[in-house]
């Protein structure tokens, strides 16, 4: 279990420091996102989605306010078009994240963990509780990428990740794009009541997963 432990907080420190060097560096920040889709929403809703597609793709390279995105393009699209947008960038992480972890990420995990023993025990570890991971994954933020990339380097199956990615993804988005679409600058309450109830509901569920997990067989 250590050995698993340390793999989850050593990758999920290397998207924290991004996640730092964007913070400090202003490069981007909420208010740059907002005018960027203000400006692109003039020009056509295509723009807006392109955009929304490429941040949350490079969600899986750089830390970015996933939430906040998907919310802001329910505001920006409406409801269908901001799922279709959100969820297509989403996607694209998620698999573009898992074949490059599956490719390159076994050379990667022997560095972290260098005896072949507590690899593969991590390894199993992951296979045990990957899925549920991977569900329960938006309950904070860096987790949804890390578990894709352990997905790909533990050679999880990728009809099971994509499951496994998808059920998380899909109802989270639906919720944070529709709570988008109904606010307003003047009534800003359904996103953020949102993004608190979401926040709260997955973490409730991370107890209930670890607390079923605590019970002895019988």
């Amino acid at each position: 279990m250590k050995a698993l432990f340390k793999i989850i907080f050593i990758m999920a420190a290397c998207f924290a420091a991004t996640f730092l060097l964007v913070k400090f560096t202003g490069v981007l920040t909420i208010t740059q996102i907002e005018s960027w889709l203000i400006q692109a929403k003039t020009l056509s809703p295509i723009y807006v989605s392109t955009i929304v597609i490429l941040l949350l793709f490079a969600d899986l390279f750089i830390a970015v306010p996933t939430l906040t995105i998907t919310i802001l393009s329910g505001y920006f699209l409406g409801y269908t078009y901001g799922v279709m947008a959100a969820i297509t960038g989403v996607t694209l992480a998620g698999i573009v994240g898992y074949l490059l972890s599956k490719r390159y990420g076994s050379s990667i995990l022997q560095y972290i963990v260098a005896d072949e023993e507590k690899r593969n025990e991590a390894v199993y570890l992951f296979h045990q509780h990957g899925f549920a991971m991977i569900l329960l994954s938006r309950a904070m933020p860096i987790l949804p990428e890390v578990s894709t990339c352990l997905a790909g380097m533990t050679q999880m199956k990728f009809r099971k990740f994509i499951t496994a990615w998808l059920l998380s993804a899909l109802p989270y988005i639906s919720i944070a794009v529709y709570a988008g679409s109904v606010s307003t600058l003047e009534n800003p309450k359904p996103a953020i009541f949102t993004a608190i109830a979401l926040s709260l509901i997955l973490w409730f569920s991370w107890f209930i997963y670890h607390q079923v997990k605590k019970k002895p067989v019988t």
